[in-house]
């Protein structure tokens, strides 16, 4: 497993690393979510994503006492919390969901109590909230900080206007600015990290966590010849998902997904290994955060930095240059 900084931080984080929305909300087995992380742990991922609204904040306890069992060393990895969308779904009160200095400084040490950890090392802003200045939600994750309950904040799915008013707005009041942002970014969604980030990079350092980067199953090839029953989009609560392989975009990106795992088989690795080197040779990816419902599938997933070599310029124009026309790539 290879690291790279976490934008222009001194924080190194794994090239892949593991994420809990999904994977254990509503079957909260403890040895198994145990043996998913441990996969991933001895691959030599240092990174475990997760958020308060995942689950309902089931997922953040599911993962706090796994780490627990597991007895790792805390400075041999990192782990992250989002705030904004709250753990009491439609339940919540107006104080328990937002970005208001209240609820960022309740989220964080709810999430600090459920993964039974002292400190969080990213903290997320999860989405952006429109009813709360910006400075205030600055100035919050800055005493977070400063605290010494957060290390790094960033945001997640922030338009790269508000990135960059948040940058501002902290250093024109000596606060501390965003050094992360994870965004959606897989081979059918590529325009924010390519394209609207693209002067953040260099301006601010802005570093990345990247999730689906598979597009929630999407472009494994699972759905290339139907919907098996064990799938992702086959559940109950996911026909979001399934619908965006219905009708003629659906049939559209199912025959992109089928000439990329054409490309797969050519160099003998996995679908699911391709999309997931393919995201890691962007260059302002910090790590491309994965799931995995089987500790065999997390170590699959794990092994895909093997093949990034495989992925010489003439390869990757190859795969870039399968027409996604009419497909939603922003």
């Amino acid at each position: 497993m290879n690291y790279r900084r976490l934008g222009k931080s001194g924080l190194k984080v794994s090239e892949v690393s593991i994420g809990f929305w999904a994977m254990f909300s509503g079957k909260p087995d403890l040895d198994h979510a145990l043996a998913c992380l441990t996969a991933a742990y001895d691959a030599g991922c240092n990174y475990f994503d997760n958020a308060e609204v995942y689950g309902n904040g089931q997922s953040v306890l599911l993962m706090g006492a796994a780490l627990k069992k597991a007895g790792w060393s805390r400075d041999s990895y990192i782990i992250s919390s989002k705030v904004m969308h709250g753990s009491h779904g439609k339940n919540a009160k107006p104080t328990q969901v937002g970005l208001s200095r209240k609820h960022v400084y309740e989220a964080c040490h709810q999430a600090m109590k459920r993964l039974q950890v002292d400190y969080l090392d990213l903290y997320f802003c999860h989405r952006p909230d429109p009813e709360v200045p910006i400075e205030e939600t600055v100035r919050a994750m800055t005493e977070l900080i400063l605290r010494g309950d957060v290390l790094y904040w960033g945001t997640s799915e922030w338009p790269a206007e508000l990135i960059m008013e948040a940058y501002r707005v902290a250093r024109q009041n000596n606060l501390i600015p965003p050094t992360m942002e994870q965004p959606q970014y897989n081979l059918l969604h590529r325009n924010r990290v390519e394209q609207e980030y693209k002067r953040l990079y260099d301006t601010i350092g802005l570093g990345t966590t990247i999730f689906s980067p598979l597009a929630a199953g999407l472009v494994t090839g699972i759905y290339n010849d139907g919907f098996p029953a064990e799938a992702l989009a086959s559940q109950p609560g996911f026909e979001w998902l399934r619908e965006r392989l219905e009708g003629p975009l659906g049939e559209a990106r199912l025959n992109a997904i089928r000439e990329w795992s054409t490309i797969a088989s050519e160099l003998g690795t996995s679908m699911p290994s391709l999309a997931l080197a393919w995201c890691l040779k962007n260059p302002n990816v910090s790590t491309a955060i994965m799931g995995g419902t089987t500790p065999e599938q997390v170590s699959e997933n794990m092994e895909a930095v093997e093949i990034l070599p495989m992925l010489t310029d003439e390869v990757m124009a190859k795969i870039n240059a399968i027409s996604v026309e009419g497909i939603e790539v922003d």
